[in-house]
């Protein structure tokens, strides 16, 4: 049983007892003691009510989360570098010069596609006069074997960008699966110059951690980077593509590089990440990529990386709306990948490049690509944790199959059931619009609208059009579901 004494002392609260006045406080010490605490206390109140509107802003925040499927190469990528080029400008804009990098591996690995396909035509005898090969290809004279070799310092460029691009921690993001390793590549590397010539295509991992390694690199050369200071900057790799430039131009025009190249029906002018036709610009010393450049800039991505921001140019209903846009590999391998991200999404961009109808996939050549693209858009459709999510069909690449057609190419020898119908653009997209959404209307487990636009995603003019018309209905549709609107 406590005594009076012990509840007491039990009872004293020694922080209340801290925080008393002196008893001997005079009265000039009293005042200032109580401004100080008045003035600790609008701190407080100041703070509690920042705190309270910050909640409450959040309460009212408006996400809008966004995502984008297809095969690999579809486009996805480029189609997020639009969002951010036209809703957060500022940050596109500063990002800019660091494609310069990428843009320069596209181009080495241009050539050295040019390359491999020469590699196997063989030097004419000597008393020959030039003559085709007994196998009935032609021969590969004795100027084209020097260009190569004056082409040679590519190589040591090649690498030096593939080391510049990849973290060191990303071992596993050099090249397709069944290829060498980043530290196999890299312990290979001084051994033979010849293996990465040859080496499959890079890859990262989408999202900043290659930016974040490019710009720290290009640091330790020079000051922070912005699209002027950085142009002060030594680029060993510029250098080396400014002095073999004509060289390059010279591969290119070639007739008979040409001639090889439509033989094993290689169309570099199709391949995302083509510059050989503007090797003047892209290789000048002081070259700075330009929009169009970045959007036309080919680095492949594996994996799943989810890209926040609020769109700068937003107003009105829009502004403080956080977007959240989810951009997935499109490889065979990764759509596994695919099925978490269906939670909780307002709208699908779905990207189908059509002028793949005379193409196969790089995983699996045994497949169609337009084929793979159907059986794709049917999985999407026919979902049912997606019967309420809004699909945007993008019939992409409109540019490249308008080119194929113009060159004589028939879609019916491709596509049976296109049978006798005009071999022009116009009457392709409509066939395929209107094959896409049977396909939308028979799978769909709730009757829903069918957006379809046909698409080049590297054309800036028409592509910022169709994005505002998306940006509109998602936001709209999104606004509506959450009763703001």
């Amino acid at each position: 049983m406590p005594t009076v004494a012990s509840r007491s002392l039990n009872d004293v609260d020694p922080l209340d007892e801290a925080l008393r006045p002196p008893f001997d406080e005079s009265e000039e010490e009293r005042a200032i003691r109580l401004s100080e605490e008045a003035e600790a206390k609008r701190i407080s109140q100041a703070i509690d009510e920042s705190i309270r509107v910050e909640r409450q802003s959040q309460k009212k925040r408006s996400i809008v989360r966004l995502l984008l499927l297809g095969q690999s190469e579809s486009g996805k990528s480029t189609t997020l570098r639009h969002f951010q080029r036209l809703y957060t400008p500022n940050a596109f804009q500063e990002e800019r010069f660091l494609w310069r990098s990428v843009i320069q591996l596209n181009i080495v690995r241009s050539v050295r596609t040019i390359i491999d396909a020469l590699s196997s035509v063989r030097l004419p005898p000597v008393d020959s006069g030039g003559e085709d090969s007994d196998d009935g290809g032609p021969n590969i004279p004795q100027e084209l074997e020097f260009l190569k070799m004056r082409l040679t310092p590519l190589r040591h460029i090649e690498a030096l960008l593939i080391a510049k691009l990849i973290p060191a921690n990303e071992d596993d993001a050099l090249s397709q699966p069944g290829s060498s390793s980043l530290s196999n590549y890299k312990t290979h590397r001084s051994r033979s110059s010849e293996r990465s010539w040859r080496s499959q295509e890079v890859f990262v991992r989408p999202g900043a951690t290659w930016k974040g390694a490019l710009a720290k690199s290009t640091r330790a050369n020079g000051p922070p980077i912005s699209p002027d200071s950085a142009l002060g900057i030594r680029d060993e790799a510029q250098e080396v593509l400014h002095s073999c430039s004509d060289d390059i131009q010279t591969l290119w025009n070639d007739k008979l590089v040409r001639e090889v190249l439509r033989r094993r029906k290689i169309r570099l002018e199709e391949f995302p990440g083509f510059f050989l036709n503007d090797l003047e610009r892209v290789t000048a010393l002081d070259f700075t990529p330009n929009d169009d450049d970045v959007l036309r800039a080919r680095l492949k991505t594996v994996g799943v990386s989810e890209y926040r921001f609020e769109m700068e140019a937003a107003a009105g209903r829009e502004s403080g709306t956080e977007w959240r846009i989810v951009d997935v590999g499109g490889s065979r391998s990764q759509r596994a990948t695919w099925v978490p991200f269906f939670d909780d999404v307002d709208a699908i961009i779905f990207l189908a490049p059509i002028s793949g109808f005379d193409q196969v996939l790089a995983e699996d050549r045994s497949v169609n690509r337009l084929e793979d693209s159907v059986l794709l858009w049917k999985a999407v459709c026919s979902n049912r944790l997606l019967a309420n999510v809004d699909l945007v069909l993008f019939l992409n690449k409109c540019d490249i199959l308008e080119a194929k057609l113009k060159s004589g190419t028939r879609l019916s020898k491709y596509v049976r059931s296109y049978a006798d119908r005009p071999n022009d653009l116009e009457t392709a997209s409509k066939y395929f619009r209107s094959k896409f959404s049977a396909i939308h209307r028979e799978y769909s487990p709730l009757p829903r609208k069918f957006y379809g636009f046909c698409t080049s995603v590297t054309d800036t003019s028409t592509t910022a059009g169709i994005l505002a018309s998306v940006r509109d209905m998602v936001v709209r549709r999104h606004l509506k579901q959450s009763r703001l609107l």
